[in-house]
């Protein structure tokens, strides 16, 4: 799995597969679940789209869902901290090294 970076408004965001079904935002939630430990803290569960929010090493990320767009992780604040954007890249980075 390769992952592409995009960074807008100072926070970058991981797309982790712009081409997916919901059933791989399940199994990239469960990989960080098992093998992460993280807890999701927020749930919202639209239509068409998913947020999940959790906490990777202090800094509140979200795992996001959407129909048209894939999976991808990104920070809840989008100012553009150094320890946000370097956390996303961790997690993704990690993703990386998994087969979904």
């Amino acid at each position: 799995m390769c992952y592409s970076l995009k960074t807008k408004y100072g926070g970058t965001e991981a797309v982790i597969d712009d081409n997916c079904g919901v059933s791989k935002f399940y199994a990239i939630a469960n990989t960080l679940v098992d093998h992460l430990q993280i807890q999701f803290l927020n749930q919202v569960d639209d239509v068409d789209s998913l947020d999940w929010d959790f906490r990777y090493k202090d800094q509140f990320l979200t795992l996001h869902y959407n129909i048209f767009n894939g999976v991808s992780i990104y920070p809840q604040q989008h100012n553009g901290a150094k320890k946000e954007n370097k956390a996303v890249m961790e997690v993704a980075h990690f993703l990386e090294s998994k087969s979904f």
